[in-house]
């Protein structure tokens, strides 16, 4: 039976419809399973990470007097920094504008007294940029610290059993001790918290950036937020360090201190054909102590790390706190943040108001025109038990401390 040319056609049509079918009927079975779909993600409120450390909307904030007292102890938010080229805004703090010691020193002492070292300080307080707008903060713990203290072998006793007795028993896994010869009691006090450096125990250029140069490294190697240098005539004020440090975000550019000068100092820079050329810049003095974020001291290293920082004064021939300030403003362009919460013995600290003792950063003691040079505050200790004030500061800050008395007054 011969099939018409037209019944083959229509033969090869019904084929290949019901070919097309079986292939329908087959796709969704070849298909992979679909996986359940995430629900969308709310979006964090205020600025993205360029703006923001990790894209974290603004902390809540405090209000009435505690905002209050923390912008006296920071500075306004608002003025915060530096102005044009060429001019270099305070992030004042006790000396800034609308000062009233009374009104603010009871709330700065408070926050002080009531602060836990041990606690994390999140710095909920509100604070904005020029534009309104939050400004990066960190979530800060007292271990994101390193604090590198200075010292030199002739002083362990006289000087840094007082620290170990004081501040430093609140904060020994954050501090470390850089000196330049071994001792068995502070081993044992410090551990491995006590560097030797092995630099010389001269109080020269060489032997000063030496020192600076062995802290530089052990903090990058630390992994901390923040690197905080003091000399072992200073006491740390932990809480007030902690809401410092707060204010700002590691990660950016930030080096705070207090300069020892009223003006930058110009320091030659390199040789050229027709002579020497001058560099100035500001620099925040040792004496009194600094801190420097990490994402700036990472920046630091073509000129500080693995011995570098000692070349780099060499090249200036400065001591060490100077070459630091070149390093961070002549080199890196990056602007100092003036504060007035760090004090040196070459300052006189007399003059630093009562009320507002507990609301610095660091304190010292010294010589001021042959009188003893101390901060005027009262407590459980007389000045000849406690010529240096310190003991007086930390049982004010820490009343349960068991050397105290038992009844503390201002």
């Amino acid at each position: 039976m011969h099939l018409s040319r037209v019944g083959i056609s229509k033969l090869c049509f019904v084929l290949s419809l019901a070919f097309c079918a079986f292939l329908l009927l087959l796709i969704p079975g070849l298909q992979p399973p679909q996986r359940p779909v995430d629900p969308p993600q709310p979006r964090p409120h205020g600025r993205t990470k360029a703006g923001w450390e990790g894209g974290v909307g603004q902390p809540p904030s405090l209000s009435g007097a505690l905002e209050k007292a923390h912008e006296a102890q920071v500075g306004n938010p608002r003025t915060r920094g530096h102005g044009a080229k060429g001019e270099t805004k305070d992030v004042d703090t006790l000396g800034g504008q609308a000062q009233t010691p009374k009104a603010k020193s009871s709330a700065l002492i408070n926050m002080a007294v009531g602060h836990k070292d041990s606690a994390p300080f999140s710095g909920s307080n509100s604070l904005h940029d020029l534009h309104g707008l939050p400004r990066p903060r960190d979530r800060l713990e007292l271990g994101d610290i390193f604090i590198a203290v200075k010292t030199t072998r002739k002083y362990h006793k006289s000087r840094l059993n007082l620290l170990f007795q004081t501040w430093i028993s609140r904060a020994k896994d954050q501090t470390y001790v850089f000196t330049d010869g071994e001792d068995k009691e502070l081993r044992k006090k410090a551990g491995s918290h006590m560097i030797n450096t092995n630099c010389s125990a001269a109080h020269t250029r060489q032997a000063l950036c030496c020192k600076m140069s062995v802290e530089y490294d052990k903090f990058i190697e630390s992994q901390r937020k923040w690197f905080c240098h003091v000399d072992d005539d200073n006491y740390v004020i932990l809480p007030s360090l902690m809401r410092l440090l707060s204010s700002y975000s590691h990660t950016q550019d930030v080096y705070l201190g207090r300069p020892s000068l009223d003006h930058p100092i110009e320091a030659p820079e390199r040789v050229k054909s027709d002579g020497l050329t001058s560099v100035k810049f500001w620099f925040a003095t040792g004496g009194a102590g600094f801190c420097i974020s990490r994402g700036l001291a990472l920046k630091m290293s073509p000129w500080a790390s693995l011995g570098n920082f000692i070349s780099t004064a060499e090249k200036i021939r400065l001591p060490d706190d100077c070459t630091i300030g070149y390093i961070i403003e002549a080199l890196l362009e990056v602007r100092m943040t003036h504060t007035r919460l760090f004090h040196s013995h070459l300052e006189n600290l007399q003059r630093l108001p009562t009320d507002t003792v507990l609301g610095q950063v660091t304190l010292s003691y010294g010589g001021y025109e042959n009188r003893r040079n101390v901060v005027s505050i009262g407590g459980g200790f007389s000045l000849a038990e406690d010529p240096t004030r310190f003991k007086t500061v930390h049982c004010l800050l820490y009343p349960d401390t068991e050397w105290c008395p038992s009844k503390t007054h201002h």
